[in-house]
């Protein structure tokens, strides 16, 4: 055996130990890689149930929504339609009420004038 085989060999034994002591780190890399790769699977089975619930929760909100404001329009109209009839109420037996007290009070000095003399 020569010096350039014994150099050879002990470089080939020097390239294995080097690829040996490589190898660990690029293996517990490798589960890494695999544990992160399980991880983002199982996240992504969960997100999506929360999203579709998530999605029908404010599809049932924005139902409910609009079911508030159709109530509130009815009670806008109610409210506008109460004040319509009081108006006219007070319109109605406003005038002759004004008119009876208006009557009452003349009625009552003429009896105090006529009592008074």
């Amino acid at each position: 055996m020569s010096i350039a085989d014994l150099a050879g060999l002990i470089a080939a034994i020097v390239f294995a130990i080097l690829v040996a002591l490589l190898a660990v780190p690029l293996l517990k890399l490798g589960r890494v890689l695999d544990d992160t790769s399980a991880a983002i699977r199982e996240l992504s089975d969960n997100v999506t149930p929360l999203i579709e619930e998530a999605t029908t929760t404010l599809t049932e909100s924005n139902r409910q929504i609009a079911r508030v404001d159709a109530i509130t329009g009815d009670i806008a109209e109610t409210t506008g339609n109460i004040t319509a009839l009081v108006s006219l109420f007070a319109a109605t037996v406003g005038g002759p009420l004004m008119k009876i007290a208006a009557f009452s009070a003349g009625v009552r000095l003429a009896i105090r004038g006529s009592r008074a003399k």
